[in-house]
Order: structure tokens, then C-alpha cells, then sequence
């Protein structure tokens, strides 16, 4: 069998990335494959004309990235849709691995895809090492490739979410099956970082918050994407890692340190109740696991 695969894409003001992402599809392996983009009304470079190049399904939809995918799965032809973002570039045999991967076992309704970043600077280099963390964490990665069959029975991404919204539809999804993986990697191009930019970003996300927190299917996933203590641990459950290049692994502690402020007091200042409740209980979930890992250690260096 040769099941054609919808790759769905939204854009908005993409112009220096699109290109490169729509060009790994081409180099795909797997042949039988359309590609869907659509635009952000309000982009203002010319995003639309260099997609058109690549394929005749470009549309121009939606106010966030939610209403334009799900638009584009309005116009799907495939048995299955893989939705990436447009800064993205996939290792050739990417759809290959999953149409395999969902073919082999008819449990399975998604397919989670490792990511890795690239980029120019200082500050890119350090979202790389912080990625690399992430590898094989179920409650960081989110599926991507799906039936539309599935996509379209849990009724596609939540057009209330402006953040979160993959994790939610990945565990929406989740609940008619199993969640696969593949090795093969996507690779995604954090561009030149600018620090301050991306705290912005940040505190526009963690002020919509909420909405995340009222509609995730997972308390437990939650829990763990909102704890500062568990992404710490992450970090330092590999130490080696942190150490090779010291000066790296202090920046990227220093950016996710200040990125989880930046969105602390955003979640602070658009819900204060909300706000005081989660950074208490996260201050105390950080302060008793820190304690209980210095006793812990001091004890086994003793004995």
C-alpha cells in the first residue's frame, strides 16, 4: 500500500524559512505526498508566492496558527496528515518512518518524530543543548502524524489554544490508541535568537496560559510541562552533557531560567489567583525536591 500523506503547514511572515522546509519535502523518499499551505492574512512578505512554487494548494486563512490547520484539513486528501511548522525541515525518510511505522501496527493513532534545533549564535546554540534534553520525554514531544480519520474524530486542534495546542491535540488523540515513535529527525531552525524577543514571546503565551491549564487531558503531563523542579531534573539528569562546554550549558540555564520568570509573571499579572497558586506550589515542589537531593547526596557521600 501507498497511502498519501497531507503535510500541513501554516505560515505567517515565513519568507526566510519556507523555502528550505518545502524543499525536504520534495527530497522525500516517500513519493505520494501533497503539501498544504496557509497563509496568515496579514503576512507581509511574499510567504504565498515562493509556497506556490512548491505546490498549488497555498490558501490564505485564520487569525492563529489553530484555524489554519485545521482549514488545511478541511482540504486534505490523504489517509494521513503530518503537521509541521514552517521554520521545520525534515531528514528525508521522515514520512517514509511513519507511514511504516503506522502501517505496522494498527494501534498506533500518531507518531511522535524527534526534533532538533540549529541556528546562528550564541543563544540558538543554547536551544539546541536545551532540546536535546527533551529527546524521548513523552510529556515534552507531541505527536505530529496522524489519521485524518483520528484528526478529524477528536475534532482537530482547539481553536480557543494559541499555546499548547500540539501537546493537546497529541493527548486528544491519544486516548483512541497508542502514540509511536521513529528515529528519524526533524530539524528546526531557531534562526539568530534574540533573547529579549524571545521573552516577549513568552510572556504573550504564558498570559493564555489558562486556557492550556482548563483543557489539557493529562493532568499528570501538566504537572510535569509546568513544574520547574522536573525540567531542571531533566537538565541535570545528565550532567556530562552541561559540562562539555561549560559556558553553553550556563546559557541555556541561564535563558530557560529566565524565560520560566518571563512567563511566571505573565501568568501573574493576566490571572493573579491562577498566577500565586501555581508559583507557590511550584516554589514548594522546587524547594522540598531540592532539599531532598542535597540530603540525599550528602548522605550517600557520607555512608
Amino acid at each position: 500500500m501507498n497511502p498519501k500523506v497531507s503535510i500541513i503547514i501554516s505560515t505567517k511572515n515565513s519568507a526566510d524559512y519556507i523555502a528550505s522546509c518545502l524543499s525536504s519535502i520534495k527530497s522525500q523518499t516517500y513519493l505520494n505526498i501533497e503539501i498544504i499551505v496557509v497563509d496568515h492574512p496579514q503576512t507581509t512578505d511574499n510567504t504565498f508566492q515562493i509556497a506556490q512554487q512548491y505546490t498549488d494548494k497555498v490558501f490564505k486563512h485564520g487569525v492563529e496558527r489553530c484555524p489554519q490547520r485545521n482549514f488545511a484539513a478541511t482540504h486534505a486528501k490523504g489517509e494521513y496528515v503530518f503537521i509541521i511548522d514552517s521554520d521545520m525541515e525534515l531528514s528525508p525518510r521522515v514520512v517514509e518512518a511513519c507511514v511504516i511505522k503506522m502501517q505496522s501496527d494498527s494501534k498506533l493513532c500518531g507518531v511522535v518524530i524527534p526534533e532538533e534545533s540549529f541556528g546562528q549564535g550564541f543563544w540558538a546554540q543554547c536551544k539546541k543543548l536545551e532540546r536535546s534534553f527533551y529527546l524521548g520525554v513523552d510529556w515534552i514531544e507531541a505527536a505530529r502524524f496522524f489519521r485524518l480519520s483520528d484528526f478529524n474524530k477528536v475534532g482537530g486542534y482547539n481553536e480557543n489554544l494559541i499555546m499548547g495546542e500540539d501537546w493537546d491535540l497529541s493527548q486528544r488523540i491519544s486516548t483512541l490508541g497508542q502514540t509511536g515513535r521513529i528515529a528519524e529527525f526533524i530539524y528546526h531552525n531557531e534562526g539568530r535568537i534574540d533573547l529579549l524577543k524571545t521573552l516577549q514571546k513568552k510572556l504573550y503565551y504564558a498570559k493564555i496560559f489558562k486556557k492550556y491549564a482548563q483543557h489539557t487531558q493529562k493532568s499528570n503531563d501538566f504537572n510535569n510541562q509546568s513544574s520547574v523542579w522536573q525540567r531542571y531534573a531533566l537538565f541535570f539528569s545528565q550532567p556530562k552533557k552541561l559540562i562539555a562546554d561549560p559556558w553553553l550549558g550556563l546559557g541555556m540555564l541561564f535563558m530557560k531560567t529566565c524565560e520560566l520568570g518571563a512567563g511566571a509573571l505573565a501568568i501573574i499579572i493576566s490571572d493573579p489567583w491562577l498566577g500565586f497558586k501555581l508559583v507557590f506550589a511550584r516554589s514548594q515542589e522546587l524547594i522540598f525536591n531540592s532539599v531532598s537531593y542535597v540530603y540525599t547526596s550528602a548522605k550517600n557521600l557520607i555512608l
